[in-house]
């Protein structure tokens, strides 16, 4: 090829119009699935202070937002839920009155085509904000149950299915969660329901504004028995690969944003349809620098969701969703 000054590639940035035409990554809102948290009571639109913008809605609320989003042209929606009750099994995560599975009826009714994802967790709904049954080892430390945790995770799966779900995403980090929904679904008469594995979630410092949201913060250690170990990334590719023998259809990685080493990876060794979710704590650096000035809040947003495209991700979860619906 020819050198400079013969050859100069600024002249392929010249123009708006030429930089689009030759763009290889190409953001839509086909791409999106907004998070939303939803909890018992009524009237309730409460703003979330470390995620401004975010809001905890009571149902009737959430599905004023759900509308919205789907006016835009947001095709997903992933659900949280907050319990008005919690203690030690997480009971109230595979209750069909609550909350998530109250406002999946309400959406699947009135909102038919709009894609209904739930996380399938334990954490939001257990006393001692842990992802599954926690149990005293012989040394006396507390961790949680792996094995007895599946049957719990299978019976919210189940429930949440039964109320309309599209699409249940496990994210406990247990190992066989998805054989067990995979099984609870299918025996009870969900064969179509789709599992979207939080295959590779590490134990993440980017977690914290989305516990204060979800009301979900560990009491006693922390996550790192069970989520992944960030300078482990080889195990990514393990995990990938048991979830899909198990049944997974969709695969993630989270958090996004600082690991796209790992959804590049993911993408180069497995075909299966792949998600990265841009967390809480990635969200709200942007949103506070952007309150500061430092940085332009629509331009670093789509900067980072469009890396993330780049990486190899076909779906992304992120805070920004209404916003890019609206810049896209």
């Amino acid at each position: 090829m020819a050198a400079f000054p013969t050859r100069r590639l600024r002249r392929l940035r010249v123009s708006e119009t030429l930089r689009q035409m030759l763009a290889q990554v190409r953001l839509s809102r086909w791409d999106l699935i907004a998070p939303l948290f939803v909890r018992d009571g009524q009237d309730i639109r409460s703003e979330i202070a470390s995620m401004p913008g975010q809001f905890q809605y009571s149902v009737e609320t959430a599905m004023e937002t759900v509308r919205r989003w789907s006016d835009v042209g947001i095709p997903a929606v992933l659900l949280f839920g907050i319990p008005k009750v919690k203690d030690a099994e997480g009971s109230q995560a595979w209750n069909d009155d609550a909350p998530v599975q109250r406002l999946c009826r309400q959406i699947k009714s009135a909102v038919p085509e709009l894609v209904v994802v739930t996380d399938v967790c334990l954490c939001e709904y257990t006393d001692h904000g842990h992802c599954g049954l926690v149990v005293k080892k012989q040394d006396g430390r507390k961790d949680v149950d792996n094995d007895a945790t599946l049957e719990l995770l299978g019976k919210t799966a189940l429930s949440h299915a039964r109320c309309g779900a599209d699409i249940v995403a496990p994210s406990a980090m247990m190992d066989g969660q998805v054989a067990a929904i995979r099984q609870a679904l299918d025996t009870n008469g969900f064969p179509d329901t789709a599992i979207m594995s939080y295959a590779v979630k590490f134990a993440s410092a980017f977690y914290g504004p989305f516990r204060d949201a979800a009301e979900s913060p560990p009491r006693f250690g922390n996550r790192k028995t069970y989520q992944m170990d960030f300078l482990s990334p080889r195990q990514a590719s393990m995990e990938s690969q048991a979830d899909l023998d198990e049944g997974a259809d969709i695969l993630m990685v989270k958090p996004a944003g600082a690991y796209l080493d790992i959804i590049s990876a993911v993408r180069s060794r497995f075909p299966a349809p792949l998600a990265a979710y841009h967390v809480s704590g990635e969200y709200a650096m942007i949103k506070a620098a952007a309150k500061e000035g430092w940085l332009d809040e629509k331009s670093a947003a789509m900067e980072i969701t469009s890396a993330i495209k780049r990486a190899g991700a076909d779906m992304i979860i992120t805070y920004f969703a209404e916003q890019l619906a609206g810049w896209l």
